[in-house]
């Protein structure tokens, strides 16, 4: 078991521990008005750990506090994991950022995209071009998420049962199989829509190299690195340090909600969202990022691949809200955010909603968990709670407005 431990004084790591203290004080406030259940942040600088405070429950009902040894589902951030695994198969040569999806799932050798109509009315035509990996991994494939309400292929991923983006009694490779029988919102490499994409890139994953998601990336990404807690699953010793789970309730409270099935092997390894971790193990994840690649003499990919994940992949230098499939991303804080491989990259800081610097990536899941690198600033930060909000919040768009203002150099 790794523990998340603070390495250096603020001060010494160029943070002004007033800022810092004011970071804390907004959260903890959440906490105490109910509002969240307790938090986790972690500040670094150099790789070093020079803010790191705990507060609040883990379990609210039992009483249990947040440690430095929590346990996270992580949701979302899984993404950048599975994309990193991918990157790793590519730089052995078993897989091209360019090779057509069909060549490895013949299910998606064919695409066809949504032309007209709805429910049995549909009407598609063949995709302009092929589905390459490429766009699994920028999320310029054509899927999407059932939980949109914005297009007539949202609606045919609900009647297929993928409320949850996963078939109705599937492992990953059916569920994969039911994705490519629906058809694309559109050509692929033509529009930004954040979607199931990384569920494929995970199943190619396992067809590629031989192994399940979970036992491929165990052997060789967690282990590596010392993730000594991440994984999709919660051993029977690790159960009690995992957080409970919570939703936003009608009086702006909390309430627990169920969570992923983490206690014994799911059935389904999803690469988009299946992770639990502890906060040591996003800070190595982070590192390995942050170092372009190697940590504590462990190379997982080249620095050059590094860059190339990190770097906006959308055409024209566009931004997530110029390049995405609307209304579902027309959203504020998408300005001057662009997207890499299985990472969102700031490329217009004049125009983000938070302060951010030129460069920055990382990426958040559902249960408002985060975290991102700043190169510039040699700067990494995390966020963990458990709560599933009902609508947008505040909480990131706080949080790097907090952590801007304690960088004092």
């Amino acid at each position: 078991m790794g523990v998340l431990r603070q390495e250096a004084g603020p001060e010494a790591a160029g943070l002004d521990v007033r800022a810092l203290e004011r970071l804390d004080g907004h959260f903890a406030r959440l906490v105490d008005e109910g509002r969240l259940p307790g938090f986790l942040v972690a500040v670094a600088r150099g790789g070093r750990v020079a803010h790191l405070t705990v507060y609040g429950a883990r379990d609210v009902a039992a009483g249990l506090p947040v440690e430095s040894d929590t346990l996270w589902r992580i949701y979302s951030m899984t993404k950048p994991v599975t994309t990193v695994g991918a990157l790793m198969l590519v730089e052995e040569g078993l897989l091209s950022l360019d090779d057509p999806v069909g060549r490895h799932l013949p299910a998606f050798a064919e695409p066809r995209v949504y032309e007209s109509g709805s429910g049995d009315r549909v009407r598609t035509r063949p995709a302009a071009g092929p589905l390459l990996v490429r766009h699994l991994m920028t999320h310029t494939a054509g899927l999407t998420f059932a939980f949109y309400h914005a297009h007539p292929v949202d609606a045919l991923y609900r009647a297929a049962g993928l409320e949850s983006s996963v078939a109705p009694g599937q492992d990953l490779a059916g569920t994969t199989d039911v994705y490519a029988s629906l058809p694309l919102q559109f050509d692929p490499g033509t529009q930004w829509n954040y979607s199931v994409a990384s569920n494929v890139l995970g199943r190619i994953i396992e067809v590629v190299s031989g192994r399940p998601l979970d036992e491929y990336l165990a052997e060789r990404v967690f282990r590596p690195l010392g993730m000594s807690d991440a994984g999709f699953q919660v051993t029977d010793d690790r159960v009690t340090r995992l957080a409970e789970l919570y939703g936003e309730s009608d009086d702006g409270g909390i309430e627990p909600i169920p969570g992923l099935p983490l206690r014994g092997r799911p059935r389904f390894l999803s690469g988009s969202g299946g992770m639990v971790a502890s906060a040591h193990d996003v800070h190595r994840f982070m590192e390995l990022l942050r170092r372009r690649g190697e940590l504590d003499g462990v190379r997982l990919l080249a620095p050059d691949t590094v860059d190339l994940m990190i770097r906006n992949h959308l055409p024209g230098d566009a931004d997530l809200r110029a390049f995405g499939s609307r209304p579902a991303h027309d959203q504020p804080g998408n300005d001057g955010v662009g997207f890499g491989l299985g990472v969102s990259v700031v490329i217009d800081p004049s125009r983000t909603q938070s302060p951010s610097s030129a460069g920055s990536y990382g990426w958040s899941g559902v249960a408002t968990t985060t975290f991102w690198v700043d190169p510039g600033r040699d700067l990494t930060v995390q966020f963990c709670t458990q709560v599933r909000p009902r609508s947008s919040h505040t909480v990131f768009r706080d949080l790097k407005r907090l952590v801007h203002e304690a960088v004092t150099g």
